[in-house]
């Protein structure tokens, strides 16, 4: 049995102590909050209740599998999960609208003909299966097992550019264009620029903080395992799925220490061999760092002499955009027939783009907002409803500490959905901006950035920093392989727990 000591108390935190519990070992969790979830956080005020973090889960296999890993009871016996259907509906500024199903490509197909004209859907559907090429490629080596030792096979994306010799199977061996081509590139070419459909594509890489211009084209897996995999939601907010790991890790004999902030790991003679925490040193076999692997490098174990020492993806996190979100608490209730999650895309793409990713350039107009509007009546009073806009947005160009700054961009947001006409506004009893500011002081993340998910291509740049960073030290997290989103996090997870092993 090893003594292991977790730092923070997040999801892939939660999700790996209750794994090396169940393995046997004895395990503490540091947490500097007072309480647990990390990402998965919850508002509440006047009987309204409001994930603050995701608020939709994709893969619930991930939390299937450590359902059942850690206990005898499934997931669902753990926390109600329904799917999301339909998946989303998008509002485009020429006034189009498309509601896209749930988990399922066929329908998807229909949906995108009858919205933008015959052969839309079958343009879709040739990028999807492309994704699907990318998913078979890389879901071993980027979703179910450590970082490889040398990670070059994953430096080439396996998306399939038409005009190049047919892929030999799997991830290696693969003959690449002249050129790489980015998502942008797919949307050109094989979307035909069709500005809705570009629109689409877009939308998943900028929800994730990735430039569409500079994405490799392998990021269309995102679309594709949503669309294949399906959307859910969990009742009673994300924050339940938070709650039901945490029970589960009590079941299972962790002991967890809130309020207690790290403020040092300890080295002896090379190797990890505790924490320092402002009270006391807590001696440990065993480390797991659920944060931001920067941060861990640059405060907690001493300044790197050069930023060559820092895990790649550590030094890459300066770049990463934040999200804003506007938690609206609305009279009345909920419209009968209002999709559960809208996206409301810009009129102005070209000019978005410029204003997330590109530096100096300022982020002037309507951004894309994504409108969550779950039917629960446990997140509100009777008659009433909450919902929640979030916007992807430069983590440090803007000066979020600014009076007036957050609201003026919560401004635009509500201009921009009641434009589409959803008609928020007139409804609005009150409001709450959050914007990378609470996501940097609440989760620790780095300059209130979300990692992106880990992905193939450019080089490796896309690539997180490797679960076994240091001896007796292992990384899980969003920061770290597989990157960011909730199911990647509990695949890091059980990665880092196979890695460490029963007692």
């Amino acid at each position: 049995m090893a003594r292991i000591v977790i730092i923070g108390a997040g999801m892939s935190g939660l999700a790996v102590a209750s794994r090396l519990a169940t393995l046997g070992h004895k395990v503490t969790v540091c947490e500097a909050r007072d309480t647990y979830g990390g990402m998965v956080g919850r508002y509440e005020r006047d009987g309204f209740a409001f994930d603050t973090g995701p608020g939709l889960l994709t893969l619930p296999a991930v939390y299937r599998d450590l359902a059942l890993k850690t206990g005898r009871e499934p997931l669902e016996e753990l926390v109600r999960l329904r799917p999301v259907d339909p998946e989303s509906r998008h509002l485009f500024p020429d006034g189009t609208a498309v509601s896209l199903p749930n988990a399922s490509r066929g329908g998807v197909v229909q949906a995108l003909d009858g919205a933008f004209g015959p052969g839309a859907g079958e343009r879709w559907a040739t990028v999807l299966n492309h994704g699907r090429t990318v998913w078979e490629a890389t879901r071993r080596p980027l979703l179910e097992e450590p970082l490889p030792a040398d990670p070059t096979a994953l430096h080439t994306d396996p998306y399939p550019v038409p005009g190049t010799a047919p892929a030999r199977r799997g991830l290696f061996g693969r003959r690449r264009g002249p050129r790489r081509w980015t998502l942008a590139d797919v949307a050109a070419e094989e979307l035909g620029g069709h500005p809705g459909l570009t629109a689409l594509l877009h939308e998943h890489a900028l929800r994730f903080g990735l430039d569409p211009r500079t994405a490799p084209a392998g990021a269309t897996v995102l679309p594709y395992m949503e669309q294949s995999f399906g959307v859910w939601y969990v009742e009673g907010g994300l924050r339940a799925l938070a709650d039901a790991f945490f029970r589960r890790c009590e079941q299972r004999k962790v002991e967890f220490r809130f309020g207690t902030p790290v403020a040092r790991v300890v080295v002896e003679d090379g190797r990890v061999t505790g924490v320092q925490t402002k009270g006391d040193r807590i001696d440990a076999d065993l480390v797991v760092s659920s944060i931001d692997a920067r941060v861990l490098h640059t405060q907690w174990m001493g300044p790197a002499e050069s930023s060559d020492e820092w895990p790649a993806s550590a030094s890459r996190l300066h770049g990463v955009p934040g999200r804003v979100a506007v938690l609206l608490a609305l009279r009345g209730e909920r419209p009968a027939g209002t999709p559960h999650r809208t996206v409301v895309h810009a009129a102005d793409p070209a000019a978005e783009l410029a204003g997330v990713f590109d530096p100096g350039v300022p982020m002037d107009g309507r951004p894309t907002v994504q409108v969550l509007r779950p039917d629960d009546p446990s997140l509100h009073p009777a008659g009433h409803e909450a919902v929640v806009l979030t916007a992807t947005t430069p983590s440090l160009d803007l000066d979020w500490g600014v009076p007036g700054v957050p609201e003026a961009f919560a401004d635009r947001m509500l201009d921009q959905v009641d434009a589409a006409g959803l008609g928020l506004r007139e409804r609005m009893l009150w409001r709450v901006v959050r914007t990378p500011e609470h996501t940097e002081r609440e989760t620790g993340s780095f300059f209130g950035s979300v990692p992106p998910p880990a992905l193939a291509g450019l080089d490796g740049d896309l690539l997180q920093a490797p679960n076994e960073d240091h001896p007796g030290l292992y990384l899980t997290g969003g920061a770290a392989h597989p990157g960011g989103g909730l199911a990647r996090v509990g695949m890091s997870a059980c990665i880092v727990a196979n890695l460490i092993g029963p007692a």
